[in-house]
């Protein structure tokens, strides 16, 4: 397990030399942005900025962009805003999908508490 950010543990690799993140590269990052959330359990979620750090690289919104251009092979309702919210538009499949999963939820977003994923298992 990786220091705590934002009060909950992230499991990560090490950063680029010297402590800074790296700057992703498109095809490299995107498959490692899909690996990452591939790898997420049945009924967890991570957000977008948690892919991030685990990864080392980028930021929620790169996440983020990989998702809406190569993220429809992978299980995309894993991979929420900060608060629990999924993507927008995406919201009734999200939710069927959480339910079927038995995610935790508190009304219509993850329960980030209960269902957040730390990456401990890559």
């Amino acid at each position: 397990m990786s220091p705590k950010s934002k009060g909950r543990a992230v499991a990560k690799p090490e950063t680029a030399q010297g402590g800074a993140r790296a700057r992703p590269t498109s095809s490299e990052y995107a498959e490692r942005v899909l690996g990452v959330i591939e790898s997420i359990p049945s009924g967890q979620v991570m957000s977008y900025g948690d892919v991030a750090e685990y990864l080392g690289e980028g930021g929620p919104r790169q996440v983020g962009r990989v998702m809406s251009t190569w993220g429809g092979g992978v299980p995309w309702w894993r991979v929420v805003h900060a608060d629990g919210t999924p993507a927008p538009g995406l919201e009734s499949e999200c939710l069927a999908r959480w339910r079927e999963e038995g995610t935790p939820i508190r009304g219509d977003r993850a329960d980030m508490r209960l269902a957040r994923w730390d990456g401990s298992a890559l």
